[in-house]
Formats: C-alpha cells, sequence, structure tokens
C-alpha cells in the first residue's frame, strides 16, 4: 500500500495518475494547500519542502517528495512507462525533466499573475504567457514527429499532461502567434484524457 499525500493541482495529479496507471493500491490523504496544511509537521516530516506531493511507499519503506522522483520510483518499483535502457530511457528522462524545469515552473507563474497576484503586472504576465506559449511550440513540434512526448506512453506524458491540459487553451488563445496552430498537442491531449487511469488519476483528491 501506498500512502498519498496530495492536493488538486498538476503536480499532485501526476501521481495519483500514475499510480492508477500502475494499478497500485493507493490511499489518498488530501493536503488543503489553501489552508496551510503542508507547513502541518506530519506533512513536513515527510516532504521538507512543504509541497505537494509526496508518498509513503510501505512497502518499500521509503518516504519520496518532489514529483518527479516520485514518478521514478513507481516507474521503477512497477516496470512501467520508463524504458529500462538508452536511448529510450534518455528520452522519456529527458522530456520528464522539460516538464520539471519548464513547463511546471512557466504555467505556474503564468497563472500566478494572470489570476493571484494582487496587482495585475503586464510586463510580469506578457513575460511568463510568451514563454509558456515558447514551451507548447516546443511540445508541439515534437509532437509532429511522435505519437507522445517521448515515443512510447511514458512518465513524461504522465507529468506533462495535467499542466497541459488545463493551460493549452488560455495560453494559445493569449499567444497564438507563438504557438501557431498547436494541432499536436490538441492531438495529444484528446488522446491521453481518453485513457481510464487518467480519467481516475485527474479525479483525484475527491475534496
Amino acid at each position: 500500500m501506498i500512502d498519498l499525500d496530495t492536493w488538486t493541482t498538476p503536480n499532485g495529479r501526476k501521481i495519483s495518475v500514475m499510480l492508477e496507471e500502475c494499478g497500485l493500491e493507493y490511499s489518498v490523504h488530501p493536503v488543503n494547500i489553501r489552508d496551510g496544511e503542508q507547513f502541518k509537521p506530519e506533512f513536513v516530516a515527510i516532504c521538507p519542502n512543504s509541497k505537494i506531493p509526496a508518498i509513503v511507499d510501505n512497502d518499500g519503506g521509503v518516504s519520496i517528495f518532489e514529483s518527479g522522483a516520485i514518478l521514478v520510483h513507481l516507474a521503477e518499483k512497477t516496470g512501467k512507462l520508463l524504458p529500462s535502457k538508452n536511448p529510450a530511457r534518455a528520452k522519456v528522462l529527458e522530456w520528464l525533466f522539460f516538464q520539471m524545469a519548464n513547463i511546471g515552473p512557466m504555467l505556474g507563474q503564468a497563472n500566478h499573475f494572470i489570476n493571484a497576484a494582487p496587482e495585475k503586472l503586464p510586463y510580469a504576465i506578457d513575460r511568463y504567457t510568451t514563454e509558456c506559449a515558447r514551451l507548447l511550440k516546443v511540445m508541439d513540434d515534437q509532437l509532429a514527429r511522435t505519437e507522445y512526448i517521448a515515443g512510447d506512453y511514458s512518465i513524461a506524458d504522465v507529468a506533462l499532461y495535467p499542466w497541459v491540459a488545463v493551460g493549452f487553451s488560455p495560453i494559445k488563445a493569449a499567444k497564438a502567434d507563438v504557438v501557431g496552430e498547436g494541432g499536436n498537442v490538441a492531438r495529444w491531449i484528446a488522446a491521453i484524457g481518453e485513457r481510464p487511469a487518467v480519467t481516475k488519476g485527474m479525479a483525484v483528491p475527491q475534496v
């Protein structure tokens, strides 16, 4: 059994989707980040950075924070969605870290300055929406060559989907001149969204 500490964010849903894809039993523990529950001592003991998600793998006797590390752990635990050998393994890992270093942080900042900042700052909004649009164009170009982001369906797709499924339409509407048609990303979003495990995982946690 795996204990999943999570909330209703793209980073959290990466892990519930992966758990569903792997067919692993897990127990959900919502951590309400709006109420500051991520700073409670019992959660900090698992995740010193006070960010969801985190897991406790009771079978392996290990707790893990950082969604990328969790995805790799679950893939290696089950032998699913991460090739064991290069070059396929290297391709999956580079696109996984593309999400971790680029898509997540940039879409997160764009969302903050558009929807949460107490003051609308045109420079910040333009900076982050433009970079998000550029990154989506990078994805669209890659998906013109491959069915999924690294070839076969993998943890890289699991990591990207919760962010891109939410962010693609508003970024494209704001920066169509940068994103372009985005047809390959739209096709990819639709295909992944039809997977039963993705549907289930995207509904976790139910709050």
